[in-house]
């Protein structure tokens, strides 16, 4: 993340604001060291570093107008929350951020796209069932 971001801890509700995290680590609250629901907005400049991260990224492709990018929205934060520390969520509003979806082809919003190491992994088009979603970020046996 080139700018900073508030993810507050679910546990003490405290407001940490992150703007780096060290390669191979998720973000901890200060106060009370719980891992941290890993959500927040990413852009065409810092996509390549949004896509780095010692756990799964999920980069949601949306835009505010797409009735059904505001159906998965909920289920993203509430995934983010319940996997805290397991997993990246950044969302990409594609009308303030062309150039990335573009690159990855994305054609229909909302497109999930997941991210291992810093590569492709899998692509969900549309507002998949959280279960599908928790299947392709968490396989069984990965």
């Amino acid at each position: 993340m080139t700018s900073p971001s508030i993810l507050t801890c679910p546990h003490c509700q405290a407001k940490n604001r992150v703007q780096a995290v060290p390669e191979g680590e998720v973000p901890a609250c200060a106060r009370c060291g719980q891992k941290l629901p890993w959500l927040h907005d990413g852009t065409d400049e810092s996509f390549a570093q949004d896509t780095r991260a010692s756990v799964p990224v999920l980069v949601d492709f949306w835009a505010p107008w797409c009735g059904p990018c505001r159906v998965i929205g909920p289920v993203l934060e509430q995934i983010a929350r319940d996997h805290a520390g397991r997993v990246r969520i950044v969302k990409v509003n594609v009308d303030e951020n062309p150039r990335t979806p573009s690159e990855f082809g994305v054609q229909g919003i909302p497109t999930l796209i997941i991210f291992r190491d810093g590569q492709l992994a899998d692509r969900i088009v549309g507002a998949a069932p959280r279960a599908t979603i928790e299947q392709k970020l968490f396989p069984p046996g990965a």
